[in-house]
């Protein structure tokens, strides 16, 4: 696959585009400026891949809109060597754009067929900080735990207990909550038995569903 001019110049588009609806991080904007959203979009939504939209990636899911992918990563707040958690590989652009904001990224996804392609494409990006898992997000990956970093890139009916208890004290997990529409919630742990909630605001995501497909 290529990574021509044109594209690049449409990646500093959709960057000025973010920046213009209001996302001020310079690292997220510069992680979204190096990855080919294109390599990650099926051949007859290349053209539009640096539309601010999401696209159906086959099993019923979709890539996040680049808006909706900055958003998350912002509040995430990820540092250099953080381990962050995945819940909902999909295409892996995410992963591929917290993996350049400095993450050691682990990424689940219930769908194989999503799991082996993302995998294969986050490999020939030579993104070596990424590690992929087919399994059930809503268990997390406890034997890996404890993560910095928690990342929900579908819509949660409530938000796991699992999720919240592998994150180390000052740790955040970012997850929609909510059943048609969802509230962007940033859960901070404060303690061993304390966790801060924080409203983001509305958002439409794909169901997270428990299991694996």
């Amino acid at each position: 696959m290529q990574d021509s001019y044109q594209h690049q110049g449409q990646r500093r588009q959709l960057v000025k585009v973010l920046r213009e609806k209001g996302i001020r991080n310079e690292r997220v904007l510069e992680a979204i400026g190096r990855v080919p959203r294109h390599f990650f979009l099926e051949k007859a939504f290349a053209d539009w891949a640096y539309q601010d939209k999401p696209f159906p990636i086959g099993c019923e899911q979709t890539i996040s809109q680049p808006y909706t992918v900055a958003f998350q990563s912002t509040l995430l707040e990820v540092n250099k060597r953080d381990k962050v958690l995945e819940i909902g590989t999909g295409s892996g652009y995410q992963a591929a754009v917290l993996a350049l904001l400095g993450g050691r990224v682990f990424t689940i996804e219930r769908h194989r067929p999503l799991h082996l392609k993302a995998k294969k494409m986050l490999q020939l990006l030579g993104l070596k900080g990424v590690r992929c898992y087919h399994r059930d997000g809503y268990k997390g990956l406890p034997e890996m735990a404890p993560f910095h970093r928690i990342i929900v890139t579908a819509g949660a009916p409530e938000v796991p207990q699992a999720l919240k208890e592998q994150l180390t004290i000052g740790g955040m997990l970012v997850i929609p909550v909510g059943d048609k529409d969802q509230r962007m919630l940033r859960i901070i742990r404060r303690g061993k038995t304390e966790w801060e909630t924080e409203d983001h605001g509305d958002f439409r995501f794909v169901p997270f569903l428990p299991g694996t497909a």
